[in-house]
């Protein structure tokens, strides 16, 4: 049976998503918010070298580091998924195992960011 399809119908929905500027503008954006919350990472945890427990649990109980550390955490991971997402699209192509590969980095990026956000309220808010 011969094929009757014009060639646009046989491209059409096989080019490109026009995904590619947001997901990299996304990239771009979370490693510019990055800079500060690294900053104020490194400067706390500096600062804190050497303190105890109650130290480190009286620091993190104060609200504007709460929230920061909150941020730092939820960028950060967020961030790390747009990279690693990149890596698998461009060197995984068997389509099962890249399907695969995106669920798993999306459930592990969703744990870590969940694990951690939830301990840091814990701590917040004296659990």
């Amino acid at each position: 049976m011969a094929d009757m399809k014009t060639p646009l119908a046989k491209v059409r929905g096989l080019g490109s998503a026009k995904d590619g500027t947001h997901h990299w503008l996304s990239h771009r954006v979370t490693a510019i918010a990055n800079i500060p919350l690294v900053v104020f990472f490194v400067v706390s945890f500096v600062g804190n070298a050497g303190k105890g427990h109650a130290e480190w649990v009286a620091w993190l109980k104060q609200p504007i580091v709460s929230v920061l550390m909150i941020l730092f955490i939820a960028n950060m991971v967020y961030h790390m998924r747009l990279g690693l997402q990149v890596l698998i699209e461009d060197y995984v192509h068997d389509h099962g195992t890249k399907f695969a590969s995106m669920i798993a980095l999306t459930f592990a990026c969703v744990l870590i960011a969940a694990l951690s956000i939830f301990s840091i309220l814990r701590i917040a808010f004296g659990g």
